[in-house]
């Protein structure tokens, strides 16, 4: 794309939306079932990205366990869908409800989680040392109980259904998918340019004076906290519907190092960039580890160090950010896309 061209899209954002919108809405005309399939899962952790941005980008909590909630709702899903939690069935077992049900559970663990983390005043090297550390010991919870399947996971999750009929087919299951990140793009903008946000936005950049305005900042913290771990929460719920299967290494520490690199890559100011940076990755390590076998950790490394030097604000945080940031303050609701 030349420089005039992006600076077209960017002087015109709404325009830039929907030519990504329409690219990924076209996308199963062009390609085989096999990328159908791989970019359904690409759009799972696009969705799981924002989640993060949301917290990171935006509210200024970098959270080293983020996994944590997405391999939550996967298992929840899971157990609920199977019939595996004592006193749930019937219709409160469908996939619908499960999905419901695994959203609320995981937020609810987040509000009393920010509760113990924010009003204990915890925030940046500490707060990412307790996140870290409940991500370590929650994967291996899950690979010790054996109840929820241990270090094989569990299988056979089933799918979800619509109209009577079970989605299992590739395109409609892509563009379900596909629908719910739309809806949690929307959903986490209108939180953005929001009151709500603003006051965020204020929490972030100065939290002593937020405060001495009479902000409850624990508040807005535990709130935003919530909200991108339900969106993570819904990404493992989906996960669990697309491939059918859940493990611990969806819930420990090695998942949460790549959600923060898709995020940091992808430009984490911007949920948008955050999305797409998710699908970046994820496909360059798809195609890679095809090519360069054994090297591709190496290859992938040095694009890594490259955009840490020449793209700090991320490989398309500078694209599709709408506008310049404002002086002294970071990219949130000035230059959300």
């Amino acid at each position: 794309m030349s420089n005039a061209a992006a600076r077209t899209l960017r002087a015109h954002p709404l325009a830039l939306q929907l030519v990504i919108l329409a690219g990924f809405a076209l996308f199963p005309l062009a390609g085989d079932d096999y990328l159908v399939v791989e970019l359904t899962q690409y759009l799972v952790y696009g969705i799981f990205a924002m989640g993060l941005s949301l917290v990171w980008g935006y509210a200024g909590i970098l959270c080293f366990g983020h996994a944590v909630f997405f391999g939550l709702g996967a298992y929840v899903m899971a157990l609920v869908s199977k019939g595996m939690v004592p006193g749930i069935g019937g219709a409160l077992a469908s996939g619908w409800a499960a999905m419901a049900l695994a959203v609320a559970v995981v937020a609810l663990f987040a509000v009393l989680l920010g509760y113990f983390l924010f009003y204990g005043r915890l925030s940046g090297p500490y707060l990412g040392i307790v996140t870290l550390a409940i991500s370590v010991i929650a994967e291996r919870v899950a690979i010790k109980w054996y109840y929820i399947g241990g270090y094989n996971g569990l299988t056979g999750i089933p799918p979800l259904s619509l109209g009577g009929r079970e989605i299992i087919d590739i395109v409609p299951m892509y563009y379900l998918i596909a629908s719910f990140a739309v809806g949690v793009y929307l959903l986490c903008r209108r939180i953005v340019a929001s009151p709500f946000g603003t006051i965020v936005a204020a929490v972030r950049d100065n939290e002593d004076r937020a405060e001495f305005f009479g902000y409850n900042t624990a508040y807005y913290k535990i709130v935003i906290f919530a909200v991108g771990a339900a969106v993570a929460g819904l990404a493992g719920a989906l996960f669990a519907v697309v491939t059918e299967f859940v493990s611990p290494t969806m819930i420990g520490f090695g998942m949460s190092t790549e959600v923060l690199i898709w995020v940091a890559l992808g430009g984490k100011e911007v949920l948008l960039a955050s999305f797409l940076g998710a699908l970046l990755v994820r496909a360059m390590e798809s195609f890679l580890s095809d090519v360069l076998t054994y090297y591709w950790f190496l290859i992938l490394g040095l694009f890594f160090v490259a955009c840490v030097m020449f793209f700090p604000r991320g490989v398309f945080g500078r694209l599709l950010a709408a506008r310049p940031m404002a002086t002294g303050a970071k990219a949130g609701g000035a230059g959300e896309t």
